[in-house]
């Protein structure tokens, strides 16, 4: 029962990590590599406290993580996300199946063209010169909420 009380302690602590990149890409549009490094500094525990093997379980977690990186990176690239947006994808690759990830990046999809179209009208609303920055950081931790949640939520349909 310590097991599942464990990995219980580690979502709510992916959770509170996520709650606070939301907060701080709304204030600062800046997600900490501190605040992602976190996040993915704790990964291996969770992959250790599911038990999944090192081959290939905890090596094809890394890989997709790399992979989830480098696209995103090339997004970065062109200008169309921030640094930190990148790296937590990155890290929060380390955490879910590709699978589940997949679903995660949908609806981080759907989540970020709400809060796109919410920035720029209140961008023009307020008649601010420039560019808008998206806090594209807000779509990304509620949609890896939505995950969590989803895990224990979705049993009692």
């Amino acid at each position: 029962m310590t097991g599942e009380y464990f990995k219980l302690a580690l979502l709510c602590a992916l959770g509170l990590l996520l709650i606070a990149a939301s907060i701080t890409d709304l204030r600062s549009r800046i997600i900490s590599n501190r605040l992602n490094l976190s996040i993915a500094a704790m990964a291996p525990l969770w992959w250790l406290a599911n038990g999944l093997p090192f081959w290939p379980g905890m090596a094809v977690q890394l890989i997709l993580a790399l992979a989830v990186f480098a696209i995103f990176a090339v997004l970065f690239a062109f200008g169309c996300m921030g640094g930190g947006d990148v790296k937590m994808l990155g890290a929060l690759a380390l955490w879910f199946p590709w699978q589940p990830l997949l679903s995660m990046l949908m609806v981080m999809a759907i989540l970020g063209g709400v809060v796109t179209i919410v920035t720029v009208v209140h961008h023009r609303m307020t008649r601010r010169l420039g560019q808008p920055e998206i806090p594209y950081g807000i779509a990304i931790s509620v949609a890896a909420l939505w995950l969590i949640g989803e895990r224990y939520l979705n049993q009692f349909a």
